[in-house]
């Protein structure tokens, strides 16, 4: 819906920035940065002019400035001034996100989180980017949704109401022309109503986004319907609270064994984290990754 806007380019999903900020850290060597571009399958499928990536990077730039300098020769191709992105997986990544790029905004989708689980688990296999550390039942994916929706709602607190929108996914659809005004508003772009009419994107392709391809329908997810009651209380158990606090029905509160599965959880990711690090560093990263353009 915002890439419909015609001043914001919104690409398919990247998940590269982590991957770049680790590889560069500070600041980049130019060749070295445009040889990692032209393994990566994403910047190939986007169509992005490596040589015109190139000429906006002098040699030593910060990684932020060679980051950005993709998105923005989307955008121009695009015929568009703005750029933004919208991959899950940054969730994980906000603190990353803050320090390369101090003046974001940003627009927090919340779900209500047993919905959620119900879509991300039925997901075909090979869809979703999956680590040892991706969840894989109801109370994995509650301690990731936990998490996640938490650290984003504190990002909010840090960075104020100019930067920070939340908006709920069940608004959206049950109403999006008003919630595309007050994300358009805030961002300070103008409301186009094309912006509703998504149909036809080439994410609707996709075996997995074939909801893209029909109207706006609430509830097509229904946790009261279709989550088994084990796998709702496991869910609450996890991450009760939060639906509380954010307003959504409960009938059960956090409890001893969710609790551990959030500790054990935050374990996990750490562990994900400095082994990706390590290896991302690593001369295997690029005997992985070959040259594709």
């Amino acid at each position: 819906m915002l890439d419909r806007n015609s001043q914001l380019a919104v690409p398919d999903e990247s998940f590269f920035i982590p991957l770049l900020a680790d590889r560069h850290v500070a600041r980049v060597d130019a060749d070295e940065f445009l040889d990692d571009l032209r393994r990566l399958e994403t910047v190939r499928e986007w169509g992005v002019p490596l040589d015109k990536v190139r000429a906006r990077l002098p040699d030593r730039v910060p990684i932020a400035r060679a980051i950005a300098a993709i998105y923005e020769v989307y955008a121009e191709q695009q015929g568009k001034p703005r750029w933004g992105d919208k991959t899950p997986m940054y969730m994980r990544h906000l603190m990353l996100l803050r320090r390369l790029f101090p003046g974001a905004q940003y627009v927090h989708l919340i779900r209500d989180g047993r919905d959620a689980a119900l879509s991300f688990l039925s997901l075909p296999e090979g869809i979703a980017f999956e680590t040892w550390a991706h969840p894989r039942n109801p109370a994995g994916f509650a301690a990731l949704w936990r998490k996640e929706v938490a650290a984003a709602r504190r990002l909010g607190r840090r960075v104020g109401a100019r930067r920070y929108l939340e908006v709920r996914y069940e608004d959206l659809v049950e109403d999006a022309e008003r919630v595309l005004q007050a994300i358009c508003s805030f961002a300070g772009l103008p409301y186009e109503a094309s912006m509703t009419d998504y149909g036809g994107s080439e994410s609707g392709e996709r075996e997995h986004q074939q909801s893209l391809r029909r109207p706006l329908t609430p509830r097509l997810r229904d946790w009261r319907a279709e989550m088994a009651p084990a796998d709702v209380a496991v869910f609450e158990g996890v991450a009760g609270d939060l639906l509380h606090e954010l307003g959504y029905e409960v009938s059960g509160r956090p409890d001893l064994r969710g609790r551990v599965r959030r500790v054990a959880y935050r374990g996990q990711m750490g562990a994900w984290r400095a082994t990706t690090f390590a290896y991302r560093r690593s001369p295997l990263w690029r005997r992985r990754h070959p040259l594709l353009q």
